[in-house]
Order: structure tokens, then C-alpha cells, then sequence
């Protein structure tokens, strides 16, 4: 899926995904979501963010996520 929100260059922040425009990382706004700030507190802490930019990040670890493929160690390599 594309996610014209979201970018990553290696001279921004060793090429974590980052809001277009900022240097503020995907990883950084899941980490405040899950600290428990909401929407509005993260809109009035970094004002130049916008909802529809918090919300690609959101939508950008979603489908990276999703993508994400779960394969079972077999049982001879297990510790």
C-alpha cells in the first residue's frame, strides 16, 4: 500500500519512517499512543502535526505489521 504521508531518507533519522515534512518517526507517535496520550495531546504537544499525518503513521505500522510474517521454529531448534 502507499503512504504518501510517510517518508524515509537515510539522512532523516538513519531512515526511519517519518511523518513527510518532520522528523518525527512513525515508531516515536505509536510509542506516545501506547504511553496513553491521545490524539489531541499529541496535535497540541507538536503542533506542526497534522491528524491526517498522525493517522498515515498509524495506517503505515498497520499495513507494515500486516506484511509481517510469523514463521514457527521447529521443534529441533528450539532451546
Amino acid at each position: 500500500m502507499e503512504h504518501p504521508l510517510i517518508t524515509s531518507h537515510p539522512a532523516v533519522l538513519g531512515g526511519k519512517p517519518v511523518i513527510k515534512g518532520t522528523r518525527i518517526a512513525v515508531s516515536f507517535i505509536l510509542k506516545l499512543f501506547s504511553s496513553g496520550w491521545t490524539m489531541d495531546q499529541i496535535l497540541e504537544n507538536y503542533p506542526h502535526l497534522t491528524r491526517e499525518g498522525v493517522l498515515a503513521a498509524l495506517e503505515y505500522a498497520a499495513d507494515v505489521l500486516e506484511g509481517e510474517r510469523v514463521v514457527p521454529l521447529s521443534e529441533a531448534t528450539q532451546p
